[in-house]
């Protein structure tokens, strides 16, 4: 399958591939450039996916870091590592009703402190109320790049946005919207399941 580069994705990455060129007959040295400018290709790609099932799709790819009952509502958070693919996709039918470009500062994503980084907050409207969603830049992130703005009407799994290099996002789910996935837990955006509506399976 070929390797399809997420929109957003800047033009220099091709100049990764220069230094192979370069060294063609430097083996050793090719050998390594070529690890290279793969990783560094494979960090903007952006697979397919297919839903798993029914509920909240996990908006990113990465590894649960925290779920918790804030005042009556479900808080998630996913931390993503380099190797993660990092386009952001909506974990349910929606209508953009405010986005935020916060600045701020460059802590690793993982750490306890990391919310006052850089950072892009969404108010999205659901048939089951409004749903937050923050996309944190991290130590490399320096960039978060939305593919749509407020107003705009997405579907369940649609990519909104690419964030460059590692990052985390945060979820606060609508009352009465129950997580489907614990701490610890490795999820993929746009096909893991990480929320139901309490008393249904649907979403």
């Amino acid at each position: 399958m070929a390797l399809r580069p997420a929109r957003g994705t800047p033009w220099w990455i091709a100049l990764a591939w220069l230094p192979p060129f370069l060294l063609r007959r430097r083996p050793v040295l090719r050998v390594g450039a070529l690890g290279l400018a793969g990783a560094v290709t494979a960090f903007f790609r952006d697979p397919e996916r297919r839903p798993a099932g029914d509920g909240f799709l996990a908006p990113a790819d990465g590894l649960v870091r925290k779920v918790e009952l804030r005042d009556g509502r479900w808080f998630v958070s996913t931390y993503l590592a380099l190797y993660n693919v990092h386009v952001t996709r909506v974990p349910v039918a929606a209508r953009v009703l405010t986005q935020r470009h916060v600045e701020g500062e460059h802590k690793l994503a993982f750490a306890d402190d990391a919310h006052v980084n850089e950072r892009l907050e969404w108010t999205l409207a659901t048939p089951h109320g409004e749903l937050e969603m923050v996309e944190f830049s991290g130590a490399a992130a320096r960039r978060i790049m939305p593919y749509v703005g407020p107003g705009a009407s997405v579907v369940r799994g649609e990519r909104v946005s690419l964030i460059r290099f590692g990052s985390r996002v945060d979820l606060l789910l609508p009352e009465g919207v129950e997580p489907a996935v614990a701490e610890g837990v490795r999820v993929r955006a746009g096909e893991t399941v990480i929320a139901t509506v309490a008393g249904s399976a649907t979403a």
